[in-house]
């Protein structure tokens, strides 16, 4: 099982890299994020998980164990691969998915090609018992709208997710969480 991977960057598109480690290159499937973080010609380091399937063998690439183990605790969820578990890392911070888990909050999830409503039900439900009681720190209210104002106006999803970091939980309503993080993006 390949779970570490460090090599230069030898290609890269919309979906995956190749990473050239002892002369053999690895594609590995990565989110826009980490995909962005890449350099070619660079050395690049990525926690991994191998899905070997009788059709596939395809390595998923993470910057931090911390995104890895949530990769890892989705493909837990009754009906949820590889692919869908990636994209669902790609709309938030692990924290947040975390959060919105325990809280209940499905309004992430059914921005997932392939998940509706009860998909995302499940995947809250059975997350929220692997996760435990809800985690300390601010909730999803208002982040789901601030995340779409600031992708239709042509933010990154690694922008929208840093950006939504730095809302204070002091601010309640969408606006003025909009307002802050229009300030500190410069825009």
């Amino acid at each position: 099982m390949i779970s570490y991977l460090e090599g230069i960057v030898f290609h890269k598109d919309l979906k995956s890299a190749v990473v050239k480690a002892g002369g053999v290159g690895y594609k590995v499937f990565a989110t826009p994020e980490v995909l962005e973080k890449l350099r070619l010609g660079q050395t690049a380091a990525l926690w991994t998980y191998e899905a070997v399937r009788e059709d596939s063998h395809d390595l998923y690439g993470f910057l931090t164990k911390e995104n890895l183990n949530l990769f890892e605790l989705l493909l837990t969820v009754s009906g949820i691969g590889p692919k869908t578990a990636l994209a669902i890392l790609n709309l938030a911070s692990p924290n947040t998915i975390r959060k919105a888990a325990s809280s209940g909050d499905t309004s992430y999830l059914i921005k997932v090609s392939g998940i509706g409503r009860k998909t995302a039900e499940r995947i809250v439900v059975e997350l929220k018992e692997k996760i435990g009681p809800a985690e300390a720190g601010g909730g999803t209210e208002g982040q789901v709208e601030v995340a779409e104002a600031l992708k239709s106006l042509g933010y990154s999803a690694g922008e929208v997710r840093e950006a939504i970091k730095k809302i204070p939980e002091t601010l309640t309503g969408t606006s003025e969480r909009l307002k802050h993080v229009l300030k500190l993006l410069g825009r």
